[in-house]
């Protein structure tokens, strides 16, 4: 049975609730992702920021702000004020299949992956799609599965 750790990505990218919404949106588009676990001081699992997140907190295009001074106002926004602290979470241990049916019945992007409280992967819509590829060409070429992430 294939579980959350065979393929949760363990390359992290995690930010600190005190850390500004404008380092969290640098960091999104010089990631090119759409979701950030965010930790304390001690690198517990406190909540996500997500890209929606950032959206809902922008100020509205019709307000005629340059990205200038929205950077500015997000250099002064930490990001436990605009972050999701009720997140769903899952353990290593979790089967995949479950995992996938939390991601697909609830229409989440990624699930982080904790223990003991402290963040050690994250698994998201694209692994999900990766090991869809993976699966339909090795049923291709009649080969084995092997996981990567």
């Amino acid at each position: 049975m294939l579980i959350a750790s065979d393929l949760m990505s363990e390359r992290l990218i995690s930010l600190r609730d005190d850390d500004s919404l404008y380092l969290a949106r640098q960091t999104m588009d010089m990631a090119r992702i759409r979701h950030i676990p965010v930790v304390d001081a001690n690198g517990m699992f406190v909540g996500l920021i997500t890209h929606r997140d950032m959206l809902g907190a922008m100020v509205s295009k019709l307000a005629e702000i340059d990205d200038a001074a929205q950077d500015e106002l997000f250099s002064g926004i930490p990001i436990h004020e605009v972050m999701r602290k009720d997140v769903t979470f899952i353990s290593p241990d979790l089967p995949l299949r479950k995992a996938a049916e939390l991601l697909l019945d609830h229409k989440y992007g990624c699930l982080p992956v904790v223990a003991e409280n402290k963040l050690i992967g994250i698994l998201t819509e694209s692994d999900f799609l990766r090991l869809t590829i993976s699966l339909m060409d090795a049923l291709e070429q009649g080969e084995a599965v092997t996981l990567s992430n």
